[in-house]
């Protein structure tokens, strides 16, 4: 069974997000979504998001495609890389944060995981941040 694995805030799914998942699920068996924690969206973002962690949680935990939605990990933000040893991280198109930790992590500790960018699912409307607004 090949694992992929995404990140994200997933403050609200939306067509964008979905089209994330569908494309990542094309390359495996099983749909890993992490959660980012609400401590690190408020690093990464200067503000927390409109929904607490524990509903993002609960909302992925609900769509079918997703077979595991766990929360990150607000210390060690590639711990779970390690705990869920995916075959396969799928990055969003724009997705920037922590990835070249995530690179540099993979080729320290040698795993035999492969990072793929997604394209995009028209980002000028399905984007969170201008859905926000």
């Amino acid at each position: 069974m090949k694992k992929v694995m995404v990140f994200g805030t997933f403050d609200g799914i939306h067509k964008g997000h979905e089209f994330l998942f569908e494309e990542a699920k094309k390359h495996g068996d099983f749909l890993i979504v992490v959660v980012a924690r609400d401590k690190t969206v408020l690093e990464i973002k200067k503000r927390l998001p409109r929904r607490d962690e524990k509903t993002r949680l609960l909302d992925l935990r609900n769509l079918s495609i997703v077979d595991e939605a766990v929360l990150g990990n607000d210390e060690d933000k590639l711990k779970i890389v390690l705990q869920k040893k995916p075959d396969i991280v799928c990055l969003g198109y724009d997705q920037k944060s922590f990835v070249d930790q995530l690179k540099e992590r993979i080729s320290i500790d040698k795993l035999p995981i492969e990072i793929i960018r997604l394209g995009s699912f028209m980002p000028d409307v399905y984007k969170s941040s201008k859905l926000d607004k």
